[in-house]
């Protein structure tokens, strides 16, 4: 083996342990922990610098004598330090480096005292005045490469004679400027990525305590439908909703149009996540607004419409079912603005309600809806759900479809809305057998009594 690879071999070597210190230090919370407490940017400039000097001391210890000069990676603890602490964090490094290089003497001990040192400060300032630009590998390692050339430079003016001075430069050039060039290079990469991932993880974190309370505020939007809501013996009202993500588009509402006429809504927002569930905010609270303020529903819809696409710069849309009940007649009036056909037991037999479909809301501006009618008796029911019910996928990547929504009716004369909708989703979870979801699956539930 050439004496230039042996060189190389037992840097490397030295190189490697300090690497993997420096990605254990770097990986773990300490150091982040005790500045989140301290505050203090010069405490992180003298921790800073102590680890750069324990860095370089071990770079010594390492070492090994060639011509009466020690050749090591001292240097990389000095750098790491004035690229983590400014110019005091790497020149205390390069003191303390150089210092205990001082205490093994030989004749360049002098020379590497004072280049360590002014390679610490001058990575500091560089650091400082441009630490974007010294985080680029290819900047990292033509600056710390100068560094290196800088340091050989320094042994060739101090030590003397020039000729042992420049036998020694000559042998160790190349592997002495390669190795400590790379070791810096992996090293600011090491810090630069492991705080760039605690970073991700810190506001990955934040983001979802604000879903968490995203979605209690979106739960919060929807009536609580309960013994004293609607609070009206005519009907029997149940509802139920569950995003795929911690927010989503779906929704549905239950509210009075006067004292005798109930409205049941159920929509479905394009898209997934916090886009849609501001959007199925505005699409819930002007749809209400509409039917309440405009008496006849399908010019109540066609206004909720033009509204939306006034305000629709996201280019969303929703699927909607609507329907007004008469609770002391049992008269529905109804308008499906492309929303799946809801499930009726009426005379105790279950089918779709399948009537001629609108477009979608917020689709397009001034579009009419057709009003339907539909008279209903006593023990009839109507449930509404969005496609998230017919298109629950299992692992096999089938769907629930409508043909087993159907089947879960088979007695649904006999039982309330509440043990309907607890058969369907006891249906649906079954079906899907703990596969993920990619669509909320919600639903709303009524029988007139």
């Amino acid at each position: 083996m050439s004496e230039m690879s042996v060189l190389f071999s037992r840097m490397i070597g030295t190189l490697a342990v300090i690497l993997m210190i420096a990605a254990f230090i770097g990986s773990s919370d300490i150091i982040s922990k005790w500045m989140e407490r301290t505050h203090s940017r010069w405490k992180y400039a003298v921790l800073s610098g102590v680890l750069g000097g324990v860095f370089g001391i071990y770079g010594n210890i390492s070492g090994f004598e060639l011509n009466g000069a020690v050749v090591s990676v001292r240097d990389i603890g000095p750098m790491l330090a004035g690229f983590l602490g400014g110019p005091v964090g790497g020149l205390l490094a390069g003191a303390i480096a150089g210092i205990h290089r001082l205490t093994l003497g030989g004749i360049t001990a002098y020379a590497c005292v004072v280049a360590t040192c002014c390679i610490g400060l001058g990575c500091g300032i560089i650091s400082k005045i441009k630490h974007d630009f010294i985080v680029k590998p290819y900047w990292a390692l033509l600056v710390s490469a100068a560094m290196e050339a800088f340091h050989l430079g320094v042994v060739l003016l101090m030590v003397k004679p020039f000729e042992t001075a420049y036998d020694i430069v000559r042998q160790i050039a190349l592997p002495f400027i390669a190795t400590n060039a790379l070791g810096f290079v992996l090293m600011t990469s090491i810090m630069t990525y492991t705080e760039r991932q605690r970073s991700l993880a810190i506001e990955r974190s934040r983001l979802q305590s604000e879903l968490e309370v995203a979605n209690v505020i979106q739960h919060s939007l929807l009536p609580t439908i309960s013994a004293d809501y609607p609070g009206r013996g005519e009907i029997d009202v149940d509802a139920s909703m569950e995003a795929a993500k911690e927010v989503g588009g779906d929704f549905y509402d239950v509210f009075f149009v006067d004292k005798d006429r109930l409205a049941f809504v159920i929509g479905d927002v394009s898209g997934k996540g916090v886009p849609a569930a501001l959007f199925m905010a505005s699409a819930k609270i002007t749809l209400q607004n509409c039917i309440r303020d405009i008496p006849a529903l399908s010019e109540a819809v066609e206004a909720a419409n033009n509204a939306l696409c006034a305000r629709n710069e996201a280019e969303m849309f929703v699927t909607l079912w609507v329907g007004v009940l008469d609770l002391t007649s049992g008269a529905l009036t109804y308008v499906n603005a492309g929303h799946n056909p809801p499930v009726t037991v009426l005379d105790g037999r279950a089918d779709f309600l399948k009537t001629r479909s609108g477009l979608v809301l917020a689709g397009m501006e001034g579009v009419p809806y057709k009003e339907h009618r539909l008279e209903i008796r006593r023990g009839d029911m109507i449930c509404l759900y969005t496609d998230g019910v017919t298109e629950a996928e299992n692992a096999q990547h089938e769907m629930f479809g409508e043909d087993r929504l159907l089947a879960c009716f088979e007695n649904a004369a006999e039982i309330g809305a509440t043990q309907v909708i607890k058969t369907v989703k006891s249906a649906v979870d079954g079906f899907v057998d703990g596969y993920s979801q990619f669509d909320d699956i919600t639903m709303l539930c009524f029988k007139y009594q």
